[in-house]
């Protein structure tokens, strides 16, 4: 939504994912044993996408000024700020309540209960209430959302600030409005991505760095920009990859750089998309019809 169809380059998805993971983890850990499963993972899911979409509005109002290499550089130091917060807190719950501190554990001077988030070690006993399937179906609801918003009248005002922002705000159209709706539910989605997250691995570690949103970025890349398809295939085969060539250790991430160059010059190279579309389907299937009536 941020980088394809709103144009803006965007590295600060990892923190939206790291802000997602932690509020719905800790609702979860706090909350074990009181409800159904289900019913608290369902919670942990709106949880962890309110909170992303509030901290995405919460930077997306100044930050969106911005434009190009500032914004990106502005939104990488906010995922960086967001994983060093988390990494100096200090939450546990007693008989007392919550106590809070950004100094060690031992200075929450609780008497017993729980350390719930331990500063460096995160997150540890996070309920692991998510499945393959509970993942597919997100993903397919994200594609709802994101398909209808692209369709709709919203997404052709967003996609027509990604072409010509003048000739835009010359018609009428609300930039900073439409702006900052694509990327709160841009954030929201990428929350709910570390909701699943968080839930997979029951313990958080510190994965929620540059290197996390530059592969997010890689993926929207390399798939086609603005191409959800593209995309989705680009994130499947590159989260593959490094797991197949495991084998070749010792070339594992020469090959896996060799593979980013390749889609890439097939995806933007001149040539390649020249030899894409004279040999599409559709473009056979249309000179087979033409054969067919010429003879």
């Amino acid at each position: 939504l941020v980088v394809g169809i709103l144009g803006e380059l965007s590295l600060g998805h990892a923190g939206f994912m790291c802000v997602g993971a932690f509020s719905s983890a800790f609702f979860s850990k706090c909350t074990a044993g009181m409800m159904p499963d289900g019913l608290r993972f369902f919670l942990a899911l709106l949880i962890g996408a309110a909170v992303a979409a509030l901290f995405g509005l919460i930077i997306g109002i100044p930050v969106l000024r911005l434009k190009g290499d500032y914004l990106a550089i502005v939104t990488l130091a906010f995922g960086e700020i967001i994983k060093n917060l988390i990494n100096v807190f200090f939450i546990g719950k007693d008989a007392n309540g919550f106590h809070f501190s950004m100094k060690d554990a031992m200075s929450l001077n609780m008497d017993g209960g729980d350390v719930i988030i331990n500063g460096p070690q995160g997150i540890t006993g996070t309920p692991n209430d998510s499945t393959f399937t509970i993942g597919v179906i997100l993903v397919l609801i994200t594609l709802v959302i994101v398909l209808h918003l692209i369709n709709s009248r919203d997404g052709r005002a967003i996609m027509s600030i990604r072409d010509n922002r003048i000739a835009a705000e010359s018609v009428g159209i609300n930039i900073t409005k439409y702006k900052l709706m694509a990327f709160i539910i841009s954030a929201a989605l990428a929350g709910v991505a570390g909701v699943l997250y968080a839930h997979t691995l029951t313990a958080l570690p510190k994965n929620f760095g540059y290197n996390q949103s530059i592969m997010i970025l890689v993926f929207v890349v390399l798939g086609g920009i603005g191409s959800t398809r593209g995309s989705m295939i680009a994130a499947v085969v590159l989260t593959l990859l490094p797991e197949l060539l495991r084998g070749l250790n010792d070339y594992r991430m020469l090959i896996y750089a060799i593979v980013l160059i390749v889609m890439m010059l097939l995806n933007w190279s001149p040539k390649a998309l020249e030899m894409r579309e004279r040999y599409s389907p559709k473009r056979l299937l249309a000179k087979r019809k033409e054969a067919k009536e010429a003879k």
